[in-house]
């Protein structure tokens, strides 16, 4: 029987961001000489040039050699970001597809075959994620368009989402690697909180169709508000093995680029770990920190802020900077352990090292966990 959902066992995770869905800021090698911003803007650029670069990349970014790595050091879940558009299509049609209305490279849904396979021999529990919805749901890159939020705006959209993600469940619900479904990553902040519910009640049902709450927890993304906004949703009995997903970062927000690193140290350790237990204690759900890095420049993730890109670690010399990394896992980890949960965002960048899960076990910044 699939135990993937074991509630005794806290998740220590890693996503597989800029895998199956494209960041710009994560693989630059692949956008070169591009006006492309996103996976969408790739595709549709490239046209029938898309295909054998992105299988290409498919086949290489993660292997099953990285799943044997990550159980070596201790890491027992993987968080896969996915498109709507991960079964090929039909999907809704938007205008910036162009004169191509299906432009998405198909056969994503085998890699995630695969990956499923390579998580099961490895131990590790996988959380699916809808990581980019149609007509977008945030406007940012890693919602697939970047720019557009327009994902509330048309039931089409709303209907095709809750579809993929009853896909998602039929197919896997037998996996023994299967421990949740994400509902949606990032809805943003404006797009209403009752329409949230409403899909978010309609995508939990759809999941709980084929996927048994004793082996499959269901996840839902804060939508960048309070948590007091969700209190009394999807409670039990009638909702079980509900998590609360909050992602927490210090480079997107004026008030935290002009932190020291004694702040930073401060917001992390301290108040990310208290907040960690209020939300648990109020909502009555157990929630986990789904996205965090160490990431402190802004500079190197961002396609959109004009600046200024000060951040607590421009000066320092290399023996301050090896020191503030290790000290800024630290205080993370001492917070998000209180959660059910976590996973580092992301395991691999090309060039962004404090981003790269890879490279901060390497450097020391981040320990081993076994």
């Amino acid at each position: 029987m699939n135990t993937a959902a074991n509630p005794a066992l806290p998740l220590r995770g890693v996503n597989f961001g800029g895998w199956l869905v494209l960041e710009k800021w994560m693989t630059p090698s692949l956008f070169a000489g591009l006006a492309a911003t996103d996976e969408t803007t790739w595709c549709v650029e490239q046209g029938a040039a898309a295909a054998p670069r992105l299988r290409a990349h498919w086949d290489s970014f993660i292997t099953q050699d990285d799943f044997v790595w990550l159980a070596g050091v201790g890491i027992n879940a993987v968080r896969i970001p996915l498109g709507h558009w991960i079964f090929g299509p039909p999907y809704p049609f938007h205008p910036v597809y162009g004169s191509n209305p299906q432009p998405f490279v198909e056969g994503g849904i085998e890699v995630l075959d695969r990956a499923m396979a390579w998580a099961a021999a490895a131990g590790l529990r996988v959380v699916l994620d809808l990581h980019a919805a149609p007509g977008c749901q945030n406007g940012f890159d890693n919602g697939g368009m970047l720019g557009v939020c327009e994902w509330h705006t048309r039931a089409e959209y709303l209907a095709h989402s809750v579809a993929v993600l009853e896909r998602l469940a039929a197919r896997y619900c037998d996996s023994p690697a299967l421990y949740g479904i994400q509902m949606l990553n990032e809805p943003r902040w404006d797009v209403p909180t009752a329409l949230l519910k409403d899909y978010y009640l309609d995508a939990c049902r759809a999941i709980r169709r084929h996927c048994d709450p004793a082996r499959v927890a269901v996840i839902l993304h804060d939508g960048f508000r309070s948590h007091r906004e969700w209190l009394g949703f999807l409670q039990p009995p009638e909702f079980r093995n509900v998590l609360f997903d909050v992602h927490r970062y210090q480079c997107f927000e004026r008030a935290d680029l002009d932190l020291d690193m004694a702040g930073h140290l401060h917001k992390a350790g301290v108040l990310w770990r208290d907040e960690a237990e209020l939300i648990q204690r109020e909502l009555q759900l157990p929630a986990i920190a789904g996205e965090w890095s160490l990431g402190l420049d802004l500079r190197t993730v961002s396609l959109w802020a004009e600046g200024p890109f000060n951040h607590a670690l421009e000066h320092m010399d290399e023996l301050a900077l090896q020191s503030a990394y290790r000290d800024y896992g630290a205080a993370q980890l001492r917070a998000f352990e209180r959660y059910r949960g976590w996973f580092f965002w992301s395991y691999r960048t090309e060039t962004t090292p404090a981003w790269c899960f890879r490279d901060c076990v390497e450097a020391g910044w981040l320990p081993r966990f076994q």
